[in-house]
C-alpha cells in the first residue's frame, strides 16, 4: 500500500508539471490566497492518507488520497496559470509528501559533477547536463527496497544526463559495467551491509572512475570512487608500506558507504544533497541547507549556489544507476559477465604485463586483461616480475587459460620477450654532450616553487619522489593538500 501511495504522488506530480507550459492570467491576492488555502488542504488530506494506511486501512486511504491529489492537481493547473503564484509551493508539497521520515521512505533527490581526472572518463561542461535546468522540487525517490523511483526518468536535468551515458559516453558506461561486475564481489558487500542500493555504488564508480581502481585526477582525488587524501584518512585509508589504500577497492567501498550513511543523518536522508557533498564538500553543502532543513538540491538558491561542476556530477551518477538498474528501457544491453573470483599461484615468476600478453582475448575479452589484472591485484606494479608461488586473483574462469597459456609455449616466450625489452641509450660521448634539462623558473636545485593548481601528488609524480609523506614531513607539511601558492619545497627523497 505504502509503494502504491508513493506511485500515486508521482503521478500527481507529473499532473502538475504538465501545466506549466500553458499562459499564465493575471490573478488577484484572494485568487492567490484561495490556491494556497487548497494547496493546505490537499496536503493535509496527503499526510491524512498515509495515516489511514499505516492503520491498515486501506480503502479508505485510497479514498483520501486520491480526494487529495484531485485538489492538488485542480489548484496546480490554476496557478500555473495565474500571475504571481508560487508553482514551487506546489512542487514542494509531493517533495515533502515523498520525503516523509516514517519509516516508509528514504527521501533523495539528484544532481551531478565530472571530476576531472587523469585516468577516468570525465563529463566536461559541454555535456548537455547543465543546459536542462532543474525542475524545481522534483524529487528522486530511493525506497526501502533499494529501488529508484520512476520520477528519476521525468527528471529533466536527469534525462539530460541519460543522453549523455547512451551518446558519447555509452563506450564508457559499458567498460564501467565490465569493469565493476569483475570487481563486484570486493564492493558490493560494503554497500549491502550498510543499506544502500548497490545501483549508486555503480553510478559512483562510472562517473569518478570510470572503473579504473588506479585513476588519480588532477586534484589528488585517487581510486575507483576517487577520495582526496584527507577524507580518506579519516574514514581509514591511509599509506601502508609504500600502497595507498584509495586504491584498494574493499576499502574504498567500505569508506564509501561509511561516508555516505554519515551525510544521510546529517542531510535528512537526502540523497541529492550527499552526493553533491560527496562531489563538492559537505562543508559547502550542509552551510548551504543549514538554514531550510527541509530544502531540496533543485531549490534553486541550492542548485545554482553550488559549483557547474556539482550541478552535473549529481544527475550523472543517479542517471547511470538508473541505466544499471533498467536498462533495456534505453536499448542498452550490457554485456554478460562472469564475475566470479579465483585466483593462480604462478608457477614461474612473471609480471601482470606478461600475463596481459599471454591470456591475450581468451574467452572473448575484447579489452584484454590488463585492467582486470591490476583492478584485482591492486598493490602490485605491472611491469614488476612476481615471484613464483604469488598469489594472483583474476576471474575464475581464466584459471584454465592460465595454465593451458601463461606456464609454458609461444605465448609465455613472447611476453618474456616483450618484458626483457629496453629503450636503446645513447653512446657515451652523446650523452655527454647533451645539454643539461633546463629548469623551469619555479625550479632549482632541489627546490620547486608551488604554483596553482599544483598538488603535492602531481610534484611527486613529476620528480619522481619515494613518498609524499617525505614531502610532507621534509617541508613540515600539515597534510599532502597544505599547499600555499609561492611556497618553496624542499624536494626530499626526489630524482631530481
Amino acid at each position: 500500500m505504502m509503494r502504491w501511495l508513493g506511485w500515486m504522488a508521482c503521478a500527481g506530480a507529473l499532473g502538475l508539471l504538465a501545466g506549466c507550459a500553458q499562459t499564465p492570467t493575471k490573478g488577484t491576492p484572494s485568487d492567490l490566497n484561495g490556491l494556497y488555502a487548497q494547496l493546505n488542504q490537499a496536503s493535509a488530506q496527503y499526510d491524512q492518507a498515509l495515516q489511514q494506511a499505516r492503520a491498515g486501512d486501506n480503502a479508505q486511504s485510497q479514498k483520501t488520497l486520491e480526494t487529495a491529489l484531485d485538489a492538488l492537481r485542480s489548484a496546480s493547473d490554476h496557478c500555473v496559470n495565474t500571475s504571481g503564484c508560487d508553482t514551487a509551493r506546489f512542487l514542494s508539497a509531493y517533495d515533502r509528501a515523498l520525503r516523509l521520515k516514517d519509516g516508509s521512505f528514504l527521501g533523495t533527490e539528484g544532481d551531478e559533477q565530472s571530476l576531472d581526472t587523469d585516468d577516468q572518463n570525465a563529463t566536461g561542461t559541454d555535456s548537455g547536463v547543465l543546459t536542462a535546468l532543474p525542475q524545481a522540487q522534483r524529487t528522486v525517490q530511493l525506497l526501502h527496497d533499494h529501488k529508484l523511483s520512476d520520477l528519476v526518468a521525468t527528471n529533466g536535468t536527469v534525462q539530460a544526463a541519460l543522453q549523455v551515458w547512451l551518446t558519447r559516453l555509452r563506450p564508457e558506461l559499458i567498460r564501467a559495467y565490465v569493469d565493476y561486475q569483475y570487481l563486484r564481489y570486493q564492493m558490493e558487500p560494503a554497500f549491502q551491509q550498510a543499506g544502500l542500493p548497490e545501483a549508486i555504488l555503480f553510478g559512483l564508480i562510472a562517473k569518478e572512475s570510470g572503473g579504473r581502481v588506479h585513476a588519480v585526477s588532477r586534484s589528488g582525488a585517487a581510486g575507483p570512487l576517487q577520495f582526496m587524501p584527507a577524507t580518506g584518512a579519516r574514514f581509514g585509508l591511509n599509506t601502508i608500506d609504500g600502497f595507498d589504500q584509495r586504491f584498494d577497492p574493499t576499502m574504498s567501498a567500505q569508506a564509501t558507504a561509511a561516508y555516505l550513511n554519515e551525510q544521510l543523518g546529517q542531510l535528512n536522508d537526502n540523497l541529492a544533497l550527499v552526493l553533491a557533498a560527496y562531489n563538492g564538500g559537505e562543508g559547502r553543502t550542509g552551510r548551504l541547507v543549514a538554514s531550510t532543513p527541509n530544502a531540496s538540491f533543485w531549490d534553486p538558491n541550492v542548485y545554482f549556489a553550488l559549483s557547474p561542476e556539482t550541478r552535473e556530477y549529481v544527475p550523472m551518477v543517479l542517471a547511470a544507476a538508473w541505466l544499471f538498474l533498467h536498462p533495456a528501457r534505453y536499448n542498452l544491453h550490457f554485456p554478460r559477465v562472469d564475475g566470479t573470483p579465483g585466483f593462480v599461484n604462478l608457477a614461474n615468476a612473471a609480471s601482470l604485463n606478461e600475463l596481459s600478453v599471454c591470456l591475450g582475448d581468451d574467452d572473448g575479452a575484447h579489452y584484454g586483461w590488463y585492467r582486470t589484472l591490476r583492478n584485482l591485484n591492486p598493490q602490485m606494479d605491472p611491469s614488476q616480475l612476481q615471484p613464483q608461488g604469488t598469489r594472483i586473483n583474476l576471474p575464475r574462469f581464466l584459471q584454465g587459460a592460465y595454465k593451458q597459456s601463461c606456464t609454458d609455449g609461444k605465448w609465455v616466450a613472447l611476453a618474456d620477450q616483450l618484458q626483457a625489452a629496453q629503450l636503446p641509450t645513447p653512446p657515451v660521448q652523446v650523452a655527454a654532450a647533451d645539454p643539461p634539462p633546463r629548469k623551469s623558473k619555479h625550479e632549482s636545485a632541489g627546490h620547486y616553487t608551488i604554483r596553482s593548481g599544483d598538488t603535492l601528488y602531481a610534484i611527486a609524480r613529476r620528480f619522481r619522489c619515494d613518498d609524499v609523506r617525505d614531502l610532507v614531513r621534509g617541508n613540515h607539511l600539515r597534510s599532502a593538500t597544505d599547499l600555499q601558492v609561492g611556497k618553496r619545497l624542499r624536494l626530499v627523497g626526489c630524482k631530481r
